[in-house]
């Protein structure tokens, strides 16, 4: 596997003046509970990304920055990414070592590690040398410390960022750290939330068919059918990588390619699929494997990409609400158009407690009836889903 890509200017316009880069020895301008709350406020991830980016660089300053949505089922990046002063082709080359190279701070490893946030020069005891996406990509771009964070909440992945200081700076303090660690989880929460809203009302279907693209060794798209030139004008405004074919490919598509060769590879573990929302809200399901010759040796990576089942789907949606695991179980009764009593029975509980969790899960999904809870769940999301139904 290479590791494509120029030495281009990795942060290509610096956001500070040299007088402001102290910044953090002054006092906060807001403090965490503020910079939540404004979080709060924002009506979409990407307007929920671009308001944590404006607010943090001012308690904790960096240079440049990359902020990603992930799936919470396979930790892979999805949509929406935000990229401040990043050349787009290099968050692909970044990525790349992150899945064939690098072995410190891995965000796989800190989604299960206690505290998600990381630096590399404190990692490293000063020795950031010792990383390969360091020594092969950052150093060359006059990256002096990076800063990672593993946005989680539940023990699910709602988002990595990535924060980066050049040369001339300070490595990324422990003070520091700490902050970004106090907003992972109130910033996933706000990211979980938001697959409660519903898409936008369509004339049209869109595509119904299954949208097929193949990719190369070295990541480079080399075929793709129209169903996939279509589903790919649906994608959402984000980071892409050109390619021959003149068709720009999102990073979060072209990623699950390279998670798929890194897993033929025995150097990822776990399936390479990821959840999206189109550009009217439609949810999409991006998923790819490597494919083999008859030798065995590794041929083109296939990404598939289809509208997303109603089983993909609703798991989010009820993420996305805190329903509790029983609460859970009450409302899978609930769809299956079991009566209070036999949920009862099947649930081993008293009808008293489970009128209880259905009266708690109506108050959490805003419905009043078990019909409006069922298309809550499984209908209002899903317009239009013809074959992926």
């Amino acid at each position: 596997m290479t590791y494509g890509g120029t030495c281009a200017t990795y942060v290509s316009e610096l956001p500070y003046h040299r007088a402001e880069l102290e910044h953090r020895r002054m006092p906060p301008v807001i403090g965490r509970d503020e910079l939540i709350r404004r979080v709060g406020r924002a009506g979409t991830p990407d307007a929920m990304f671009s308001t944590l980016a404006a607010q943090l660089r001012r308690v904790v300053p960096y240079d440049a920055a990359v902020w990603r949505a992930t799936d919470p089922e396979t930790g892979m990046m999805t949509s929406p990414i935000l990229a401040e002063n990043i050349e787009e082709r290099s968050c692909a080359v970044y990525w790349r070592y992150e899945l064939f190279a690098e072995r410190i701070n891995l965000f796989r490893d800190l989604v299960q590690a206690p505290d998600p946030v990381a630096g590399l020069w404190e990692s490293t005891d000063g020795h950031p040398d010792r990383s390969p996406l360091y020594t092969g990509f950052l150093a060359p771009r006059g990256v002096h410390d990076e800063l990672r964070a593993v946005l989680r909440v539940d023990g699910r992945p709602h988002g990595y960022v990535s924060l980066f200081r050049l040369n001339g700076r300070n490595a990324f303090g422990t003070g520091e750290r700490r902050f970004v660690q106090d907003l992972a989880t109130p910033v996933a929460r706000t990211l979980r939330s938001y697959a409660k809203q519903g898409p936008e009302p369509t004339t049209g279907g869109g595509p119904l068919g299954t949208g097929l693209l193949l990719f190369d060794a070295d990541g480079s798209l080399i075929s793709v059918n129209d169903d996939a030139r279509h589903y790919l004008d649906e994608m959402p405004d984000g980071p892409t990588i050109p390619t021959a074919l003149g068709i720009p490919v999102p990073l979060w598509v072209h990623g699950t390619a390279m998670r798929a060769r890194a897993i033929a590879e025995e150097r990822e573990s776990g399936t390479a699929r990821i959840r999206l929302r189109s550009r009217t809200g439609r949810w999409l399901v991006c998923h790819a494997t490597c494919l083999r010759g008859a030798d065995g040796s590794l041929g083109p990576a296939a990404v598939v990409v289809e509208r997303a089942p109603v089983s993909e789907v609703t798991p989010l949606i009820v993420q996305a609400y805190e329903l509790s695991r029983r609460e859970l179980e009450v409302t899978r009764c609930v769809a299956r158009g079991l009566s209070t009593g036999r949920i009862a029975e099947e649930l081993h509980l008293s009808p008293h407690t489970v009128r209880d969790h259905i009266k708690a899960v109506f108050e959490k999904l805003g419905v009043s009836s078990r019909g409006e809870l069922v298309g809550k769940l499984f209908t209002e999301y899903h317009d239009s889903l013809g074959a992926a139904g």
